[in-house]
């Protein structure tokens, strides 16, 4: 029982056990059908690439407020870049324009000494007009042959059996988890953010560990964007609008301590499931869309304080 409290995901183990019955008892012919779990675990997963790229940067002490831009902004040249470069070469092109945002926002952040919340909110502005200018606020469709290419249906089909997002979270969220637990790049990483100084000390190139993981975000809001168009190839201007909040209440609900230094991976794609479970299941009851803002707000708050006194209960120091 110990071990369970002082895991990274123990609060958002704690919430979704809470969520599931309150929302049994309220609503248990509504919540529990096939209908409902396939949609909720369709949109968690799509969710959970880009909270388990916001939690790898809070990790370090930083944020990224851009990763709803850049999701918008891979699945929008996605769409209309496949005319001229194909289904393969568009989706490489989305990814590197993806990385690049990431690469550039880190620089600024690293090299410039500047706050990441300024540097990307500046690029979820800048990325944003990006996507206006480029669509001229049109909606652009995957041509007929574009939707059965193979690459797409690799992307936004089943695969074994189980929606595409769904395989690709758990290979993805499995390798992130190897990569934070189990290798030197992850130590680095959470050295990084649990004490930069000491972490120069102890000869962590922490400049280096930032920028890569700016880019790994970027790469898998992307990513996510990709999925997402692969099963809905339809673009439009307000792609992955506020969806830097749901990732950053997600991975904060996840464990994640914005004073960096502690979260987990698979804390930020429960964390997802809470977010995405209550707008689903708000939206089941009627509720106005107002309220899962008011929802997002309200929980994000909750789960920072509860983070808190947690790592302190820990020993941790925050």
């Amino acid at each position: 029982m110990k071990q369970l409290v002082r895991s990274q995901g123990f609060g958002a183990i704690i919430g979704v056990v809470v969520m599931l019955v309150v929302f049994s008892l309220i609503d248990f012919s509504g919540w529990w059908t096939a209908q409902t779990i396939t949609n909720v675990t369709q949109f968690t997963a799509i969710l959970s690439f880009v909270a388990m790229g916001q939690a790898l940067v809070i990790m370090t002490k930083e944020i990224d407020l851009s990763v709803g831009s850049v999701y918008g902004l891979a699945g929008v040249a996605f769409i209309t870049l496949e005319p001229s470069f194909g289904v393969p070469g568009s989706l490489v092109i989305a990814l590197v324009m993806a990385a690049f945002v990431g690469l550039l926002q880190a620089f600024a952040v690293v090299k410039g000494h500047l706050p990441s919340m300024i540097v990307t909110l500046g690029g979820l502005f800048a990325v944003r007009g990006i996507i206006y200018v480029w669509t001229g606020g049109s909606v652009h469709n995957f041509s007929a042959d574009a939707r059965i290419h193979p690459v797409t249906r690799l992307f936004g089909g089943e695969l074994f059996g189980v929606e595409a997002a769904i395989f690709w979270l758990v290979v993805v969220a499995a390798v992130l988890g190897i990569v934070l637990w189990a290798t030197p790049f992850g130590n680095r990483l959470l050295a990084t953010g649990g004490s930069r100084e000491s972490a120069e000390s102890r000869g962590v190139r922490t400049d280096r560990v930032k920028i890569w993981t700016f880019v790994l975000c970027s790469l898998l809001a992307g990513f996510a964007g990709i999925l997402t168009l692969c099963n809905q190839p339809q673009t439009h201007v307000t792609l992955g609008e506020n969806m830097e909040l749901e990732a950053i209440s997600a991975a904060v609900i996840g464990g994640c301590l914005l004073t960096g230094g502690r979260g987990s991976i698979i804390g930020a794609v429960l964390g997802a499931l809470i977010v995405v479970s209550f707008r689903y299941e708000l939206i089941a009851l009627g509720a106005p869309s107002s309220w899962y803002i008011t929802f997002v707000g309200v929980v994000l708050i909750v789960a920072i304080i509860f983070n808190q006194k947690l790592a302190r209960f820990l020993g941790h120091s925050v």
